[in-house]
């Protein structure tokens, strides 16, 4: 198995974990904390999230996208990566005394558990994933987040028994993290050598970082921005619903995107090849494979969320299930969208038609939200969220249509979204039978995947071949 089939299938195992974690820890935390102990939570995290933005700039993308292009050089490699992280060091320290500013003299909300969640900060100063997913060495991270996830799982149960205990579930996330960026650094020997940097190398840094980080603070704008407005224009507990809401959305959208992480170091290394070929098959199959799942994850949540949420959360969290329906059709145009920004616009350096599109969907977020969520509140700012993801998918489309057959990537999707929907019809029906509410949604799950994987049984074979899994999906 080469090694993208490897790390494809080490980051789908590692998404598989991440969607098993909420499902342990979500329906606990609900019970113990509450809504508004996890509005609180999400309300605090939601401006420290700011300051680790503004810590790693655009690095994410930039440093995978410059570590894939001089990955075969140890001395190129070396002074890229001291140089990049140069920038990252400084910013962390400014924006941590920053952030201890805000927090001491401006007044923040609730200072003891902002002051917590500082750490988070730290994590983003020691946070060098960037480095691994451009040498296409996902084992090293993965291996190394199971493990802590792992452990704060334990913790969570050990210590969180309260919802005085709001403080420990804030330590217990923080500092796992703190610990996970930590290990990281353990795995340098061997990849890179410690060389000097002057403030030349790190200056030239500058520009394309903030050229890339404009969309990541966009896009931010529009996926934590929503918590922060909901708390000052509601209360905690429509946070805490619309927390929890996004939680389970955020399961499936990790899945569909787990190929354009393990792509964007392979198809930048393509690009400083100028392999456009390989490039354009890799993307057609990677836009199939996301609408094949993407469809039935939509249809799949909003069929099952009515009886799903008060059996996983609490009947506390009903609210949660109506903010679901909404949010789920995100998933379709995230899914799209994803493989048009990771394995196009960023790896061919299209960075301003990246950034434009997201600005403009931060645009469209900001003036819905602030129109809808003093009436309308959580469900407000679920309509902010899905007219930005259709604008961001369809102006990414309108930019690469003369390069990329973007039409014929829809059509073809449409196969997929009709099976899914005759899927979403015939589970969907099972609501109306007298059943016990875990014993329905086990039937609806179970019947919608035999569904779906019969209507789609020559797709899957072309990828799976039965034979070996996945062995076929890159050739």
């Amino acid at each position: 198995m080469n090694k993208l089939k490897k790390n494809f299938l080490y980051n789908i195992t590692y998404q598989i974990l991440i969607l098993i974690i909420p499902l342990i820890t979500t329906p606990y935390l609900s019970r113990v904390i509450g809504a508004k102990g996890v509005g609180i939570y999400s309300y605090t995290y939601s401006i420290v999230y700011y300051f680790m933005l503004l810590t790693l700039l655009g690095i994410n993308n930039y440093g995978n996208r410059s570590v894939a292009k001089v990955r075969e050089d140890k001395d190129k490699l070396s002074h890229t990566f001291w140089s990049i992280y140069s920038l990252q060091l400084f910013m962390g320290i400014i924006m941590l005394l920053i952030y201890f500013t805000y927090v001491y003299f401006i007044g923040a909300r609730y200072v003891n558990i902002a002051l917590i969640q500082s750490l988070f900060i730290i994590s983003s100063i020691l946070d060098i994933n960037w480095l691994f997913f451009g040498l296409e060495e996902f084992k090293v991270t993965i291996t190394r987040n199971t493990t802590v996830k792992l452990l704060s799982i334990v913790l969570i149960f050990i210590f969180v028994k309260t919802s005085n205990d709001l403080w420990k579930y804030v330590l217990i996330m923080s500092g796992t993290t703190v610990i996970s960026q930590m290990l990281l650094w353990f795995f340098l020997k061997g990849r890179i050598n410690f060389v000097r940097v002057c403030l030349k190398d790190i200056v030239k840094h500058i520009k394309p970082v903030l050229v890339l980080f404009v969309p990541v603070i966009a896009v931010s704008l529009y996926k934590i921005m929503d918590k922060i407005m909901m708390g000052l224009m509601t209360d905690m507990v429509e946070v805490g619903y619309y927390e929890q809401a996004e939680k389970i959305i955020n399961i499936p959208i990790s899945i569909v995107t787990a190929l354009g992480t393990v792509m964007l170091p392979r198809i930048s290394h393509l690009a400083a090849k100028k392999d456009i070929k390989s490039i354009l098959k890799y993307i057609a199959k990677s836009e199939d494979f996301m609408m094949f799942l993407a469809y039935p994850f939509c249809l799949g949540l909003i069929c099952i969320s009515k009886t799903f949420v008060p059996i996983f959360m609490g009947d506390s969290f009903a609210k949660s299930a109506i903010l679901i329906n909404y949010l789920s059709v995100t998933i379709i145009f995230v899914s799209f969208a994803n493989v048009i920004r990771k394995q196009y616009l960023v790896p061919m350096e299209r960075d301003k038609d990246f950034m434009i599109s997201v600005l403009g969907g931060a645009c469209i977020n900001l003036i819905i939200n602030a129109l809808l969520i003093p009436k309308y509140k959580s469900i407000g700012a679920c309509i902010g969220t899905i007219f930005a993801e259709i604008f961001v998918m369809s102006y990414q489309c309108i930019a690469v249509r003369k390069e990329l057959p973007v039409m014929q990537y829809i059509r073809k999707s449409l196969s997929f979204f009709a099976k899914a929907l005759i899927m979403f019809i015939f589970t969907y029906s099972l609501n109306y039978i007298q059943l016990s509410s875990i014993f329905k949604i086990i039937f609806q799950i179970s019947l919608g995947i035999i569904i779906y994987f019969c209507l789609n049984i020559k797709y899957i074979n072309s990828i799976i071949n039965f034979n070996k899994i996945f062995g076929r999906f890159y050739k």
